[in-house]
């Protein structure tokens, strides 16, 4: 059992990347927030359970689920994201924690919902191991992750395309957008079922989708502090239009499909 918070090295590039979107990372939550519904409805969060949010960001899930009666708890490995998640949502616990080592004893919650976050953990079967580990002999697991084709792919791969190769390449997180895949990492512990849905990004234009993701999307924040001006200025010419591909006589629609996994943790 693990009760208290537990660092993991090899993850705090990970960490700092993703902190450093705090507070305005709640936008990006808001776009994908009929998702974020869909995954909670999934969960179906009861009064009084104990209800883990993995990788919780700004807390918006974990606010959903704490709205329906739960006991939410919501951690993340981002230090600024939690505490913006604190300030937006002061009457639920918030904690700094990687989702490869969840300070929490063996079958501790009800439920436990990630979306669209721990499919970035660096090492995902660690990650799984411990999504199983922390719940309860016949709880539930719900997870929302992203598809292996659609904008959200395309968009990512546009920033890897500016990120320096690294000499060994970490794991796709859109791995888990594949059944099979969830199967790997979760089948043994849980009976799983699965949906595959589309949440829309719905922006004015390219410049605000750009505008947006600059202000709290924390892998566009800290790339942009690698990258030197001709490369951050090009950067962001080729999010622009990537986005602008999308767009409509109302203003840009970019479609992003997702997954969802519903699992019950076998007794």
């Amino acid at each position: 059992m693990q009760n208290t918070a537990i660092k993991i090295p090899e993850n705090e590039t990970s960490a700092r990347t993703w902190s450093s979107g705090g507070k305005g990372y709640d936008e990006i939550s808001r776009g994908i927030a009929d998702a974020i519904e869909h995954a909670v409805d999934r969960l179906d969060p009861k009064p009084g359970e104990r209800i883990l949010d993995v990788a919780t960001g700004t807390g918006w899930a974990a606010r959903r689920i704490a709205e329906r009666g739960a006991r939410v708890t919501g951690v993340d490995f981002g230090a600024d994201v939690i505490a913006a998640a604190r300030e937006l949502d002061p009457h639920s616990d918030y904690r700094v924690a990687d989702a490869e080592a969840l300070p929490f004893p063996d079958g501790h919650f009800d439920g436990v919902l990630s979306t669209f976050g721990v499919m970035f953990a660096p090492n995902p079967e660690r990650a799984a191991s411990e999504l199983a580990r922390v719940c309860k002999p016949g709880g539930r697991v719900v997870l929302a992750t992203w598809a292996t084709n659609g904008g959200v792919f395309r968009m990512f791969d546009l920033i890897r395309s500016y990120k320096r190769k690294p000499a060994v390449a970490p794991p796709s997180p859109f791995e888990w957008g594949k059944t099979e895949r969830i199967v790997e990492l979760l089948g043994e512990a849980f009976d799983l079922g699965f949906e595959e849905a589309i949440s829309f990004f719905r922006v004015p234009d390219g410049q605000a989708a750009w505008d947006q993701f600059l202000a709290g999307f924390g892998p566009v924040v800290s790339l942009l502090e690698t990258l030197d001006g001709e490369r951050a200025a090009r950067l962001r010419r080729d999010f622009i239009a990537l986005h602008e591909e999308y767009r409509t006589g109302a203003g840009v629609l970019l479609p992003r499909e997702y997954l969802i996994t519903v699992g019950q943790l076998r007794r």
